[in-house]
């Protein structure tokens, strides 16, 4: 069984200032630094931000369900702002899912507004659970909440790097 779910979420800032965050590994600084209920550490096992760099995403201890995942970039289109991540070790695959792919596209609006498109793809082994549905449900939530913070951290970066 395979699916997908989305989430967008329009954003005050040019479609460059997104990307320079959401294409990068800024933000798993920011999921780290934003999220702390949910994620104890996000470290850079490999990479520089590009095709092939590892991310461990480590979770707060008592939270339910395996204590990490790995992440790698599997694409990262600068020209068409579209970055994607699989997990390739723990998290999801633990929970019997065969692909879990995230998605991150900046799509331009307007001179200084863009959009977040946020989606899971995943596919489910045969013999796993049977509702994976409520899990990419969950997560897509966690990035739609991640697009939030995101948001608001963009905007209040725009607010200080104006000229006065």
């Amino acid at each position: 069984m395979s699916g997908k779910v989305e989430h967008e979420l329009e954003l005050d800032v040019p479609a460059s200032d997104a990307w320079d965050l959401f294409g990068t590994i800024r933000i798993g600084q920011l999921v780290e630094k934003e999220m702390p209920s949910l994620f104890q550490k996000v470290e850079l096992v490999e990479g520089d931000g590009g095709v092939g760099t590892i991310l461990k995403l480590t979770f707060v201890p008592g939270t339910p369900g395996p204590a990490f995942y790995k992440e790698k970039f599997t694409k990262v289109d600068d020209e068409n702002r579209i970055k994607e991540t699989e997990v390739v070790e723990g998290g999801y695959l633990e929970l019997g899912f065969a692909l879990w792919r995230v998605r991150f596209e900046v799509i331009e609006k307007g001179e200084d507004s863009s959009i977040i498109k946020s989606t899971v793809e995943y596919e489910v082994k045969e013999d796993a659970l049977a509702d994976a549905a409520p899990l990419a449900s969950n997560a897509i939530q966690s990035l739609a909440n991640l697009s939030e913070i995101a948001k608001a951290h963009l905007n209040k970066n725009k607010l200080t790097n104006q000229p006065k």
